[in-house]
């Protein structure tokens, strides 16, 4: 379920992301002759509703149209079936960031068989660095997310932004894959469709397009990045009623305007929401998937409050979001490595 082109197919940069299916019938890998060697490669539309990255690509391609581009760029398009109804995914798919790595104890799904033909065929080109282009639901400030420390992750990062999140899980993600074998970086964009979201991702990516070496950056350019580490995913349980409304079955009634949090400092007894029931309670996992939710929440007087100081990022008010995602990603501030 690949199709690998050599080319721009006609007429798709005429389109919207709504559109690609009437061209494109299944993920797509695009490799683009540049003037530099190895490829720079960028994934976009992993989630069918973050439409940031192909509205930031189709500039490109288009500005390039009839002039050769300053470094190879190969162009993987992924979740089209999903980017036709602006869904994250639709109900009979995976998630397209969820597919990177295989299991043992599972027949693989075809995604993650064409993921990992993907994988092989970027190795086998030579990758310069990995871009995943992706949006948020709530509001949150653009930021870089990275797998690994090393110096040329950290100058990838800073390129985008001082903001700068390491993470290493969930290990099935696409950056997480590529970071093993090039710089790898997560671009979050804002919110779909905002026009200062797609400008940015446009001049990241032709920086990156331009950049010779990243030996030729200096490493003082990475002095200044604030740097967090993902310590917990938090997951509302599949059984707890919730809404940012009110509703009469809520086990749990989140803030409203809650995603104003994010990337905000928060102290000890924060408050994250209206325990409604006996039974409320909010998961929190660990990078290694352990169950961590007493060490973070507490009810008190039928609040949901903090135990510890923490950052959140990807507060969501969007229930389908929360239910096939999470809530939102706990962080703290994270040394930045000599």
């Amino acid at each position: 379920m690949l199709d690998i082109f050599d080319r721009i197919p006609d007429g798709l940069i005429d389109l919207e992301s709504t559109q690609l299916w009437q061209l494109l019938k299944h993920p797509t890998l695009i490799h683009l002759e540049g003037d530099r060697q190895p490829s720079l490669f960028v994934s976009i539309l992993l989630h069918g509703n973050e439409t940031t990255s192909w509205l930031a690509m189709r500039e490109l391609l288009r500005k390039y149209q009839n002039k050769k581009l300053p470094r190879s760029l190969s162009l993987f398009i992924g979740n089209i079936e999903g980017a036709k109804y602006r869904q994250r995914h639709l109900d009979h798919q995976p998630d397209y960031n969820r597919i990177w790595q295989i299991g043992d104890s599972s027949e693989p799904l075809p995604e993650q068989i064409m993921a990992q033909k993907v994988i092989t065929e970027m190795r086998s080109r030579g990758v310069f660095a990995s871009i995943d282009i992706h949006n948020n639901t709530g509001r949150n400030p653009h930021y870089g997310c990275i797998t690994q420390l090393d110096k040329y992750s950290q100058h990838l990062a800073r390129l985008f932004d001082k903001t700068v999140v390491y993470y290493t899980s969930p290990k099935t993600v696409q950056s997480y894959a590529f970071g093993k074998f090039c710089p790898a970086i997560v671009l979050e964009c804002g919110q779909p469709d905002m026009p200062d979201g797609t400008a940015h991702a446009l001049e990241y990516v032709e920086t990156c397009l331009n950049l010779d070496s990243f030996d030729d950056l200096p490493d003082s350019e990475i002095a200044d990045i604030d740097l967090f580490h993902t310590v917990a995913i938090v997951k509302v349980p599949e059984e707890i009623n919730f809404s940012f409304t009110g509703e009469p079955d809520d086990d749990i009634t989140f803030p409203n305007g809650m995603d104003c949090l994010n990337f905000c400092e928060l102290p000890i007894g924060e408050n994250f929401g209206a325990a409604k029931t006996e039974r409320a309670y909010l998961s929190a996992l660990s990078e290694e998937g352990e169950e961590h939710g007493d060490r973070y929440f507490q009810i008190q007087n039928g609040k949901i409050i903090l135990k510890v100081p923490v950052m959140p990022s990807m507060l969501s008010l969007n229930n389908d979001i929360v239910r096939q995602d999470c809530l939102c990603y706990l962080m703290e501030r994270f040394p930045i490595p000599e």
